[in-house]
């Protein structure tokens, strides 16, 4: 009833819900990361002019198989990955932030 009740709400009100409630997250989210660790999964982003994709791949998969998770033929002309981590990403506010900070 709780993960219903918090679906419905908006993102501010979903967090002071959740704070009421003594939750640091709702369920759903605590599901969906249990599910990718236990099948050894982890999440990368690609970013585009008007909008970003996640892709989900095998922990431990190569640039060039991720690659090919967007189509094959990435995969077998793959020259090389422009790389950040994702908290790089968010604390310099984006990928031009990063590369000045040298993260990228």
């Amino acid at each position: 009833a709780i993960e219903s009740e918090l679906s419905e709400l908006e993102d501010e009100d979903r967090e002071e819900f959740l704070a009421d409630m003594g939750i640091e997250e709702p369920g759903l989210n605590r599901v969906i990361r249990s599910g990718y660790e236990l099948l050894t999964l982890h999440t990368y982003f690609t970013p585009g002019g008007k909008e970003v994709r996640a892709w989900t791949i095998p922990v431990g998969a190569t640039a060039p198989q991720a690659a090919g998770k967007i189509h094959t033929d990435f995969e077998k002309g793959f020259i090389r990955a422009e790389v950040v981590g994702y908290d790089d990403f968010i604390q310099f506010n984006g990928e031009n932030g990063a590369k000045d900070a040298g993260k990228w």
